[in-house]
């Protein structure tokens, strides 16, 4: 009567009904964007980031890239010679080739040298400077009759743009790429032609001057994203090791705070800055700092280590909503919990998808019989995921899973719901 039956009800007579799951999913979605809008990042997850932007493997990306320009600016060139004969005047394009060298070189030794971080005055430089390359280069290859003669220089800028692609935002390249193609638009279909099939070639040399930044933006994008995706599950894989309840990083950084405010309030007491009886200001400042204190110790006591590694991972956070009333999270031992977290992590980290989430449930305890039986507590997590069909699981998902315990899991409009069976050494034996 007790254990199959209340299993049939849970599963069955209390499953919502396709409105209210629609309605419970577009509640979780104004939650993640919520999340999302409000998510700060730990300042420790701050300052391990940047130490190490370049020990990363970034400068040895912003190495490759300039090679890869480099290789197109040769091609480029070798072009321009062949071509020497053909140009009316071929000092303007000679011209511009020695500015592109000279800015090239100039451009990312100055950046090497000012801690691999290009400022705004030197990128701006660049910019007029590949603008003169672009004038020349184009003043050269007009106006050359019935010989075509197409612009190499000018082409070659997208190739200075691909080595200040690891020194520059994204979208400063990718605005400066543009620039130069519209300009490089704009003289080809300006100029007279006899044939118009020549115009083929002039469009070819466009998307050789403006296609490799925005490639170097879109890969250096990815590597960035998955070298902080990474980072950021080694610093949450630290709360691990944590005690059942305890504080995170975020609280951790606001009791500090709060510990160093209350230390100058002290001080200036104990030095004779504050008389005493204290005045209305200080007074409010003193109960304002008591009443955070007291607040972040009563939280400390409710927020186990799945909490604060939801929390406060950027990639989680917004994508993973987690209901744990009785802190059963914190009565797992270290390799489930190791588990847990690589779970949730692979779920989101398989998919592409915005809109991916998991929610997860953990609890009640369930009875269990037998004096073995009684050293032991189980009860169930459940996992369920929105737009990360099974299909798309990772092996090493499931292996995770196991590690936690046995089992079940089904598929339903896409989406996977998994329901884990565990069990943990009962802390009243220990």
């Amino acid at each position: 009567m007790t254990g199959p039956g209340l299993a049939g009800v849970r599963m069955d007579e209390l499953r919502p009904s396709g409105a209210s799951r629609r309605d419970l999913r577009q509640k979780e979605e104004q939650d993640r964007q919520d999340r999302r809008r409000t998510f700060r990042r730990p300042v420790r997850t701050i300052e391990t980031t940047r130490a190490n932007q370049s020990g990363l493997g970034g400068r040895h990306l912003g190495i490759g890239l300039s090679f890869s320009g480099g290789f197109i600016a040769l091609f480029l060139f070798w072009r321009f010679m062949i071509q020497w004969y053909d140009y009316p005047l071929p000092l303007p394009s000679l011209a511009a080739w020695a500015l592109l060298t000279a800015t090239t070189v100039l451009a990312l030794v100055t950046a090497q040298r000012l801690s691999a971080r290009m400022p705004d005055w030197l990128f701006a430089a660049a910019l007029a400077c590949g603008g003169i390359v672009v004038v020349l280069d184009l003043a050269g290859s007009r106006d050359t009759g019935d010989v075509a003669v197409y612009p190499t220089a000018a082409a070659a800028v997208g190739s200075l743009l691909i080595a200040l692609v690891t020194v520059r935002r994204g979208r400063d390249v990718i605005g400066a790429a543009v620039v130069f193609g519209a300009v490089l638009l704009v003289g080809a279909l300006t100029e007279v032609r006899p044939d118009p099939f020549t115009l083929a070639p002039d469009l070819m040399t466009i998307v050789l001057a403006v296609l490799p930044p925005l490639l170097g933006v879109a890969i250096v994008r990815s590597f960035r994203r998955m070298a902080q995706r990474e980072l950021d599950l080694v610093l949450v894989q630290s709360t691990v090791s944590q005690p059942q309840f305890a504080v995170g990083m975020l609280a951790s950084e606001e009791l500090a705070r709060i510990d160093l405010d209350a230390e100058t309030l002290l001080d200036d007491v104990a030095q004779g800055r504050s008389v005493l009886p204290l005045g209305a200001e200080k007074s409010t400042t003193a109960a304002t700092l008591a009443t955070q204190l007291r607040l972040h110790l009563i939280q400390g006591r409710r927020e186990t280590w799945l909490h604060h590694a939801i929390a406060e991972s950027e990639f989680l956070g917004p994508s993973v909503n987690l209901h744990d009333p009785a802190g059963l999270a914190g009565l797992l031992d270290p390799a489930q919990r190791d588990a847990l977290l690589r779970t949730i992590w692979l779920l989101i980290s398989d998919t592409s998808r915005a809109e991916a989430s998991v929610s997860l449930s953990l609890g009640p305890i369930r009875p269990t019989h037998g004096v073995r039986a009684r050293q032991k507590l189980r009860f169930p997590i459940e996992l369920t995921t929105t737009g990360v069909p099974r299909r798309r699981v990772d092996p090493e998902t499931w292996q995770a899973i196991r590690v936690v315990g046995p089992h079940i899991d089904s598929s339903q409009d896409g989406s996977l719901r998994v329901e884990i069976e565990c069990s943990i050494d009962n802390p009243a034996d220990a």
